[in-house]
């Protein structure tokens, strides 16, 4: 059951590649938007550079995430899923893995293409991918949360004011692992804690995700 939910949720996004182009295009718009504005003040797109990016991410990984479990409740596939005898949250963890994978790979493949932009060097570069690789899981699993904990709810406000504050910890690890390769200084510890927080996600989050969709399907 495991291997028909990862290809369902395949073959849903080969049908509808806006939902996963939107949050790739909306990351590169909202990246190259700064750099064009504030002219070519190498020193200040360096500074700024860790912030917008991770912003950008944020925001590219919210965009249409209130719909994640819409269509699934809307055919009434939450409820065969409890029926199924596989655990719910080995189905959610599925599902969010998929959807993560399908939008968090096009945004790391066009991060060095920003990180270029803001004039940031090969190394820093580097950082960068990494911690966007160890913390856009942890949004993912969040944005999903919140997608639960608003599921029927119409409207995205709701959704941002329930992920927004959970993800600060992981924005500020992530723009900080990058400043200090800025500086010439270790990135580990804030990559340790990006990593932390990852394996906290990945262990709390499906099962916090599954107990939300039992409480909008009572």
């Amino acid at each position: 059951m495991l291997r028909a939910v990862c290809a369902r949720e395949l073959k849903l996004a080969a049908r509808r590649p806006a939902d996963v182009l939107g949050g790739l295009f909306f990351f590169v718009l909202v990246g190259s938007l700064f750099p064009l504005a504030l002219g070519p003040d190498t020193a200040l797109l360096k500074q700024i550079a860790p912030g917008m990016v991770w912003v950008a991410a944020l925001l590219a990984v919210l965009l249409g995430q209130h719909r994640l479990f819409e269509s699934d409740m809307a055919d009434g596939s939450l409820e065969q899923w409890l029926l199924a005898p596989t655990a719910l949250p080995l189905l959610v963890g599925i599902k969010v893995a998929t959807h993560c994978l399908l939008g968090v790979m096009p945004l790391l493949l066009v991060a060095p293409l920003l990180g270029w932009q803001y004039g940031l060097d090969g190394d820093v570069i580097a950082i960068l991918l990494a911690s966007l690789a160890l913390g856009m899981p942890s949004l993912c699993l969040l944005a999903a949360l919140g997608a639960a904990l608003t599921l029927g709810v119409r409207g995205q406000m709701l959704l941002a004011l329930l992920v927004l504050p959970l993800s600060i910890p992981v924005l500020i690890f992530g723009s900080h692992a990058v400043a200090q390769a800025q500086q010439g200084l270790s990135a580990a510890p804030a990559l340790n804690l990006l990593g932390a927080w990852l394996c906290l996600a990945i262990l709390a989050g499906p099962w916090a995700i599954a107990g939300a969709l039992r409480l909008a399907l009572e």
